[in-house]
């Protein structure tokens, strides 16, 4: 056998390998979906206002260096992450982008930032202080973005009084005087700009600080070329604030930051999560189903176990309260998820069978269930819903309806 008969054999091998593994349980991303959001998240901000996408989270568990690269050439100005793990994943896979860390980075790291063209939120004066300091010693500049804590309280300098925020405004003059740290951008954080109309007052007070501060900064003779405090709700709800740059997360994935929003915007789901049929079986009345016994069929029922599990971000709290498409139809899940499998009721389903695609996010047919709704019965947000799915789970890139990237534990292919 030649050495290019052997390569393709095995190659043919590693395909139907992965295919079967694929079968299992995956995750599909419709590239064409994350562009036609980015468009429309584009349509509804201001001209000439940045668009720095948050991809933090792996992307919301949607896939930081694909949405990273797509973002990047749709047109994105910035990309925004939580650590410097995240961005430097970005810049291994080639993503030129400014990006903007969020959260804590320990200052040691000021090298990284910099050689990396990294920029770095400013916590507080002593973060500030220590981050200079080691950028001193590595004889270099980092780019950072000051935080204003304007109602979050979460990080960044407390500014949620304009009456008592001297101490904050005079704190972040020394920090712009530090000869080893980059002041390009200020910013801030709503806490419930998805509010809707309960929300509006205290979104409107974050933003009279956030505008406050930026005001007498400036007398003392401080700018910033980069200002931002809107994110996914405030970009359309409330479109004055989006200033110089937006920060839009989960509507980029095509969810709804939440149900109050009075301004919604044509987005379409991003993510579709399946599963296999491993077995079905019919049981008699009375029988007990998975851990704890805590569901006994009434009738003869036709039981599918479907391959999916808690381990794979399917939450046990949807034990006896999820459903699962199959043929277009809704199918209950019976008793207690399991880490890797559960079973449904398919006994009003006719011709479900071994081998069947259950839908657990997306759509069948005329039936759909949205992110959100597994969301909703788990008493959770759908944010989280995405961010736990298992990178176990393979992610499955489609455009045009074609497969171009598979992502998954054993490597890219």
């Amino acid at each position: 056998m030649s050495r290019a008969k052997r390569t393709k054999n095995c190659l043919n091998r590693v395909s139907s390998i992965l295919h079967e593994y694929l079968r299992r349980t995956w995750a599909t991303i419709d590239l064409d979906a994350a562009a036609h959001n980015f468009h429309v998240i584009r349509a509804a901000m201001g001209q000439g206002v940045k668009m720095c996408c948050v991809v933090k989270a792996d992307a919301y568990g949607h896939g930081a260096v694909q949405l990273g690269r797509l973002y990047e050439r749709l047109g994105a100005e910035w990309l925004a992450v939580s650590n410097l793990e995240e961005a430097e994943q970005l810049r291994d896979a080639g993503v030129h982008l400014p990006i903007l860390i969020l959260g804590y980075t320990p200052p040691r790291c000021a090298l990284d930032l910099s050689e990396n063209q990294i920029a770095q939120a400013v916590l507080s004066e002593r973060y500030a202080l220590e981050l200079n300091q080691a950028a001193a010693q590595a004889e270099v500049r980092v780019r950072v973005h000051l935080s204003l804590d304007t109602g979050m309280s979460r990080i960044g300098f407390l500014y949620q009084d304009p009456k008592a925020g001297a101490p904050a405004l005079d704190a972040i003059e020394r920090v712009c005087s530090m000869p080893h740290l980059i002041p390009e951008g200020i910013f801030t954080h709503f806490a419930v700009a998805d509010g809707g109309a309960d929300g509006e007052a205290f979104t409107r007070r974050q933003f009279e600080c956030f505008q406050s501060a930026i005001d007498r900064l400036s007398a003392r003779g401080i700018s910033f070329p980069i200002r931002h405090c809107a994110n996914s709700a405030a970009i359309s709800e409330y479109p004055e604030m989006q200033l110089s740059m937006c920060r839009p997360g989960i509507i980029l994935y095509g969810m709804q930051p939440s149900e109050e929003l009075r301004e919604k915007l044509d987005l379409k789901p991003v993510l579709s999560f399946s599963s296999t049929v491993s077995l079905v079986k019919t049981v008699p009345a009375g029988t007990v189903l998975s851990y704890g016994s805590t569901y006994r069929t009434e009738r003869e029922t036709r039981v599918a176990t479907v391959s999916v599990g808690y381990a794979d971000g399917y939450p046990r709290l949807l034990s006896n309260a999820g459903e699962v498409l199959l043929h277009g139809r809704r199918a209950p899940v019976l008793g207690r998820v399991c880490m890797d499998q559960m079973m449904v009721d398919v006994t009003d389903i006719p011709g479900v069978a071994e081998g069947d695609t259950a839908v657990l996010i997306g759509r069948d047919g005329d039936e759909e269930i949205l992110t959100a709704d597994l969301a909703a019965l788990a008493q959770t947000i759908p944010y989280e819903i995405t961010c736990n799915l298992n990178k176990r789970v393979p992610r499955v890139y489609v455009r045009g309806g074609r497969t171009v990237e598979v992502t998954n534990l054993l490597g890219d292919a």
